[in-house]
């Protein structure tokens, strides 16, 4: 019996790759703590109330805690997020060099221990996934400290063959370059490959890289409606795609 529970007749993927934000672990609990200790530091350092801006440029609804589906801070790298950050302190008032001054001040990386819930038991989904001969990789738009962090502190690292982010150097998603440097790598092709995430950028670069079944799952940014039209098939999380005790 397939590993998958839902997936084409006989199919035994090589290779999955998962996203991780919004998939592994909870998009708002690690974004949101992130951009919101960004602002306070924003306004400690320059004096200015640069919250709301920021959140609005962002994408992040402050009441709600939500991360906003169609925001930057949904989709975007850390290196983009941190020149929009430089953009708000200039509407702010600062000049040029004022704002490069107070973004650097405030800025940090994302703590990964800190901030990161996970959606599901990652270790034992990755251990059991390992005993099915199933190698796993984890392609993400999250830069690569906060993902190693992530990985270690997680005790992930015996179980993830490998991982792209998005200061790897490679065109970020929904570009089918992380997936294919992903296969390449581990000698592994696409159309033995599964990729799951919870954007329509995870679904767009799987179709781009022609891997065999795109998984969307609900536990991130993109709703059933959006990731749909995209998808092979919608879940609610990962611990409904696998089979596991059965494989």
């Amino acid at each position: 019996m397939s590993i998958l529970r839902s997936g084409p007749p006989g199919f035994d993927p090589a290779l999955i790759v998962f996203d991780k934000d919004g998939t592994l672990i909870h998009f708002d609990a690690m974004w949101g703590g992130w951009v919101t200790e960004l602002a306070d530091r924003l306004d400690a350092d320059s004096g200015l109330s640069a919250r709301g801006p920021l959140f609005e440029a962002m994408g992040y609804d402050a009441p709600s805690g939500r991360v906003l589906t169609h925001g930057q801070l949904a989709t975007a790298p850390l290196a983009v997020l941190r020149k929009l950050t430089v953009g708000v302190m200039l509407e702010r008032g600062l000049n040029a060099t004022e704002a490069e001054r107070a973004v650097a001040a405030a800025w940090f990386m994302p703590d990964a221990m800190a901030l990161a819930k996970p959606l599901t038991d990652i270790p034992m989904l990755f251990r059991e996934l390992k005993r099915a001969s199933v190698k796993i990789a984890i392609a993400t738009t999250d830069d690569r400290e906060p993902t190693d962090a992530m990985i270690g502190g997680f005790g992930l690292r015996e179980f993830v063959d490998a991982s792209v982010c998005a200061d790897d150097g490679l065109p970020v998603k929904p570009a089918p370059d992380m997936i294919i440097s992903i296969c390449n790598r581990l000698g592994v092709p696409p159309e033995q490959t599964v990729m799951v995430g919870d954007s329509i950028h995870d679904m767009r670069m799987g179709r781009a890289a022609g891997v065999r079944w795109v998984v969307g799952v609900l536990t991130g940014v993109g709703s059933a409606e959006m990731l749909s039209p995209l998808a092979d098939v919608v879940l609610e999380s990962v611990n409904e795609l696998f089979s596991l005790n059965s494989a």
